[in-house]
């Protein structure tokens, strides 16, 4: 476990049963024993170690021998962060070996399938991390708050999602499911700054201040999310997202817990390595 960490990010992190969105400390840092300076230093160096162990896992693809894969989901509120980890995290590895998706609206063509398809498209192949800007769990989300469809149609996706992520789990992908949470305070703020950042304004989505209003009823959708789709095989980690830096560094330790997870080593040459040195010399 990296240096400042007093109890290992998998498990202060992971949901359990009974916990409850209400009782979120969005501004804390669990498990982290330092502060802001102290995560800068941590995350530069265990950086480096995920951009290792995912150009292994991409090596490994490559090689035709390991079809494995991880899928990160970032699921969250705007501002939570999505974009941030995305770039600070995922961003340290090779891109050669990333594949990311931001799911927004469903286009026509989308919609006139079933909701899991345009996910399916979107799974990584053997070798790559791929990372889900918002995902799946949107249909149990948004489609809840909004009554985009009936009950006993967003009722009955739990378990599809579960048997989905079930055969997922079984075909060689481990999932990092990630629960982004920001406070409403933080989240007005960070929204008042892009409407004084010319630089920011395309980030801003007018249509975010009518979400907040119905914040109640997202908590309520998290909480049967986290309740029913947390399982042993893809379980769901809650992070407080009020400090970036603490929300960066959080997911930097789940990325690399699952790809050590995978117990991968460097692939062999597939050539005589002392013949192609012979070679090359003589060249």
């Amino acid at each position: 476990m990296a240096p400042s960490w007093s109890h290992d990010p998998h498990t202060v992190l992971k949901f359990r049963t009974g916990d409850q969105v209400a009782d979120i400390d969005t501004d804390s840092s669990p498990g982290f024993t330092g502060g802001r300076a102290d995560a800068d230093a941590v995350l530069a160096d265990r950086s480096e170690r995920f951009a290792e162990l995912q150009e292994m896992l991409y090596a490994n693809g490559k090689s035709g021998g390991d079809h494995r894969s991880i899928l990160l989901v970032l699921q969250g509120m705007d501002t939570a962060g999505k974009g941030g980890i995305v770039k600070h995290v995922v961003g340290a590895g090779n891109p050669m070996g990333i594949r990311y998706t931001a799911f927004g609206v469903p286009t026509e063509e989308e919609r006139s399938h079933h909701y899991l398809w345009r996910i399916r498209k979107a799974l990584p192949p053997g070798g790559y991390i791929g990372v889900f800007d918002r995902s799946h769990y949107e249909d149990v989300l948004v489609v809840r708050v909004h009554n985009l469809v009936p009950p006993d149609a967003w009722e009955k996706r739990y378990d599809e999602i579960n048997s989905f992520e079930r055969d997922l789990v079984d075909s060689g992908t481990t999932l990092v499911k990630v629960a982004m949470f920001v406070s409403l305070d933080e989240q007005k703020r960070r929204l008042a700054e892009r409407l004084e950042r010319p630089d920011k304004y395309w980030k801003y989505n007018p249509g975010d201040v009518e979400e907040r209003k119905l914040w109640p009823a997202y908590q309520d959708a998290y909480q049967a999310v986290l309740d029913r789709t947390s399982t042993d095989y893809a379980p769901w980690f809650v992070v407080p997202c009020d400090k970036k830096w603490y929300s960066r560094l959080a997911v930097t330790e789940l990325l690399i817990r699952a790809l050590k997870g995978l117990e991968m080593s460097w692939p062999p040459a597939d050539f005589d390595v002392e013949a192609e040195k012979r070679k090359l010399s003589d060249s």
